[in-house]
């Protein structure tokens, strides 16, 4: 049965790698129908508006979106819509898997890890003032609330996946009231899952763990901040942020979305690699009751990568965002 989902094209590589991914799941046998909308900064500039007006509308519907990457101003212009849409439509579990692939040189073999990132509080709430020229506050801001919805997120996934343990971050010892009170939280939680090995760990000690001896690490439950950052260091465990898929997950609305920028300078070269976002769409067909074909998808892109014939150059290969993608159907 045909399924309607919401499109988002944003800027840089974002139209390109959006109409090959959709391409790749029409030749999967997806049979998804599509509102397709431009958004982000080129938008915002032709017309005046981040997101039309049709393209919410859309969303409101389908509850289902699939978002490109979106180019945000630095210290100035308008909020990152990431931080936007999120707020809007409540999508307070971020989660971002991160897993090796043999194909793919690193320094690191088989890692698997799992970021649940809380996404609705924290310092990316945006509350600042400058109060007076020279020194501006940010507030940070940890509730009960989403520190259990998160974090019961992350033990129901746990258990869901048959994964062994739970990992929480934070920096209580610095923060003792707001890290505190998340830390506080994940061992009240983790005590109504006894099959779950529990510990947590302070950020900074989090990247030089990670770093030194990942393989401990199994699913990261963190707050927004942290959340960030460490899925970043982690895609570079297995070769970048070019791997690395996201969904965001509310009670009524689903986004997925590649974690990676928009990447301006190679925008248009057609060497973009499409990966990150393929891997977000296996996650929203997954979350829409298609695994099977989401599993064709990600079999056909191991095949690709394992033959090491073709690769884009973020993957220290020459080869076309178009040879990529028509591989992958091939082996489809």
């Amino acid at each position: 049965m045909s399924t309607t989902i919401t499109v988002f094209k944003g800027d840089g590589i974002g139209p390109e790698i959006t109409d090959v991914v959709m391409e790749i799941m029409d030749a999967a046998g997806a049979d998804l129908d599509y509102e397709i909308f431009n958004v982000g900064a080129a938008e915002y500039e032709a017309h005046g508006e981040l997101v039309p007006k049709a393209a919410y509308a859309s969303f409101d519907r389908t509850h289902v979106l699939l978002k490109s990457p979106i180019t945000t101003p630095l210290g100035k212009g308008f909020r990152s819509l990431n931080v936007t849409i999120r707020k809007k439509y409540d999508l307070y579990a971020n989660i971002r898997p991160a897993k090796s692939n043999k194909a793919v040189k690193t320094h690191y073999h088989d890692i698997d890890i799992v970021t649940f990132r809380e996404n609705t509080e924290d310092l990316y709430m945006g509350i600042e003032e400058m109060v007076s020229p020279d020194e501006a506050h940010s507030i940070k801001i940890i509730t009960r609330r989403c520190s259990e919805r998160i974090i019961r997120s992350a033990f129901n996934y746990a258990v869901a996946q048959g994964r062994k343990k739970v990992t929480c971050v934070h920096k209580a010892n610095i923060m003792k009231l707001s890290d505190g009170l998340f830390r506080d939280t994940f061992y009240q939680i983790a005590d109504e899952y006894p099959e779950i090995k529990v510990n947590d760990m302070i950020i900074d000690n989090t990247a030089m763990q990670l770093v030194m001896h990942p393989n401990q690490f199994d699913v990261i439950v963190t707050e927004n901040l942290y959340g960030d950052v460490l899925s970043d260091l982690i895609s570079g465990l297995i070769g970048g942020l070019g791997l690395l898929p996201s969904s965001n997950l509310g009670h009524d609305y689903a986004m997925f979305e590649a974690v990676h920028g928009s990447a301006p300078d190679i925008a248009g070269q057609g060497i973009a690699n499409p990966t990150a976002l393929l891997l977000s769409a296996c996650m929203l067909l997954d979350h829409i009751g298609k695994p099977e074909v989401a599993d064709r998808i990600r079999g056909a892109i191991d095949a690709v990568l394992l033959d090491g014939t073709i690769k884009t150059p973020d993957l220290e290969g020459t080869s076309t965002t178009r040879e990529y993608v028509d591989a992958i159907i091939a082996r489809l």
